[in-house]
């Protein structure tokens, strides 16, 4: 007796074997009754502000998730040129009035919006930044029972450059919120490193995904029209930095580097690139020093820029990776930067640039002064810089780490072809 359904004009029944050696039949879209909605994985990210480094990073993670398996949000405080991009991009926001980067009683009523947001729109996946952003997102996930939380060293919110009592508190806030959290990232080995050491994470639960730049719209090497933007002679050797004017990047220890080099330099230009609440200071050091220094302000072809530069330098006295550093070894430009945090893991002294201590300027200064002696070398670092940046910073690499985290707390398989029946 034969089971099935007739195939009216074939003589065949559904579930008859196909002929050997016959292809399977695949019907069109158009032929077939459409499928039902798939629901996609909700997921809110809380940083404190979107910009700068970890904005950037938070940004590229959200735009490069799949959006057909997952529906991506960011809260944050308001303000910032990255919203409107992040919007363009399909990715929903929400600026939590009263959100600020430093702790006020109205966290409070932040928090209650926050726990609010959460328990409306019942994410699946609550992923924080920063420490604030990191405290408040992962209490309001744990108040409504979120099944997944994540949280990304950026950096560790602490550093000895701050004042004791605000490291305790920081360190706190930090510790408390451990206990909440199902996963840990960090943007680069030495980071993860730090979390574990000053017990923000326990041992074993961090997980490494370096923080991407958008590496497609840089130059690979020296531009000649970038340097005549910046208004520097083709023969004129170009020191240059990248980053916000504030006290975390240092911008008064690149004017002294820059006052030490030109002692034995008098024919080095020097710009900066990028404004802050210093920028009064760093004009009033710089005529105190007799260093010509341009100061460009901010700019968004920052990236491009740097491909003008003979030499990149970063002062920073605390920095989780750095992208403007990503961005200036992509472009293969000689490197120099303070060895803090995660920057090691990226300029390997002597192979991809060379590291110095923070606040100490007379060692950047020499530091610049042997590549400038030793071009050769100079340049195969740089070389070697536009190797390591561009294979393993990518946000497609970025996306695949965070992506294969989501996955394995919620118990997904890796992606892949379907399964056979």
């Amino acid at each position: 007796m034969r089971h099935g359904t007739l195939v009216p004009g074939s003589g065949r029944r559904i579930g008859d074997a196909d002929w050997p050696g016959t292809p399977p039949q695949v019907a069109s879209a158009a032929e077939l009754p459409p499928p039902p909605t798939v629901s996609r994985i909700k997921v809110l990210h809380v940083i404190t502000r979107l910009e700068a480094g970890a904005g950037g990073n938070t940004l590229l993670s959200a735009l490069g998730m799949d959006p057909a398996r997952y529906e991506v949000w960011i809260a944050g405080v308001p303000g910032g040129e990255l919203w409107d991009r992040a919007r363009a991009g399909g990715v929903r926001t929400v600026e939590i009035p009263g959100f600020r980067h430093t702790l006020t009683p109205v966290d409070l009523v932040v928090l209650w919006r926050l726990t609010r947001l959460v328990r409306d729109e019942r994410f699946t996946v609550v992923h924080t930044h920063s420490a604030k952003g990191g405290f408040l997102g992962r209490l309001a996930a744990r108040l409504c029972h979120t099944p997944v939380v994540v949280h990304t060293f950026h950096g560790v919110s602490f550093h000895p450059y701050q004042s004791r009592s605000r490291r305790l508190l920081y360190r706190r806030l930090e510790r408390v919120t451990r206990r909440f959290t199902h996963r840990f990232l960090a943007v680069a080995p030495r980071v993860a490193e730090q979390a574990v050491e000053e017990r923000l994470a326990p041992p074993g639960a961090v997980r490494v995904v370096p923080s991407a730049v958008e590496l497609a719209h840089i130059p690979e090497r020296f531009d000649p029209v970038a340097r005549r933007v910046l208004g520097a002679p083709q023969a004129t050797p170009l020191v240059g930095t990248v980053g916000r004017l504030d006290r975390q990047k240092a911008p008064l220890d690149f004017v002294r580097m820059a006052a030490a080099l030109r002692a034995e330099r008098p024919d080095t230009a020097f710009v900066m690139i990028g404004d802050g609440p210093l920028e009064g200071a760093v004009r009033r050091l710089a005529a105190e020093l007799g260093v010509e220094l341009t100061l460009t302000g901010h700019r968004t072809d920052a990236a491009w820029l740097v491909a003008g530069l003979d030499v990149f330098v970063i002062t920073s006295l605390y920095e989780g990776l750095g992208r403007a550093l990503t961005e200036a070894l992509a472009t293969a430009r000689p490197v120099v930067a303070t060895a803090v945090n995660g920057v090691p893991d990226l300029v390997e002294h002597g192979a991809t640039g060379l590291l110095v201590p923070p606040a100490d300027p007379e060692r950047a200064a020499r530091a610049v002064r042997w590549l400038f002696d030793h071009p050769r070398q100079a340049a195969d670092m740089g070389r070697q810089g536009r190797r390591r940046a561009r294979r393993g910073f990518t946000p497609e690499a970025m996306c695949a780490g965070i992506d294969a985290c989501y996955r394995e707390l919620l118990g997904l398989p890796p992606p892949g072809p379907a399964p056979g029946p």
